[in-house]
C-alpha cells in the first residue's frame, strides 16, 4: 500500500493494523521516503514469495550463496 506521510500520521493506528497483511510505502511530494514492514515476516520469505515461479526448477540457493561468497574470499 502507498500512502502520503500526512495520511500515515493522521491514521497511524489504522496503518499499524494493516502491517499484519502488507507493507506500507510512505510518500512525500510524490517520492517514496519510507517502507514500513511487519517485523515478524522474514525478508527471505518475502523475497521468496516474490520470486516464486520466476526461478528455474534447478535453482539452489545454498550453492548460489557459496558461489557469491567465494568471490569475496581473501587469499593471503
Amino acid at each position: 500500500m502507498v500512502v502520503t506521510a500526512t495520511e500515515f500520521k493522521t491514521n497511524f493506528g489504522k496503518y499499524l493494523d494493516m502491517l499484519l497483511s502488507e507493507d506500507i510505502f510512505i510518500t512525500r511530494n510524490g517520492k517514496t521516503i519510507a517502507k514500513v514492514v511487519n517485523p515478524n515476516v522474514s525478508a527471505v520469505d518475502t523475497i521468496s514469495g516474490l520470486l516464486e515461479g520466476k526461478l528455474p526448477d534447478n535453482f539452489d540457493a545454498k550453492s548460489l550463496r557459496e558461489e557469491r561468497l567465494g568471490k569475496y574470499e581473501i587469499n593471503d
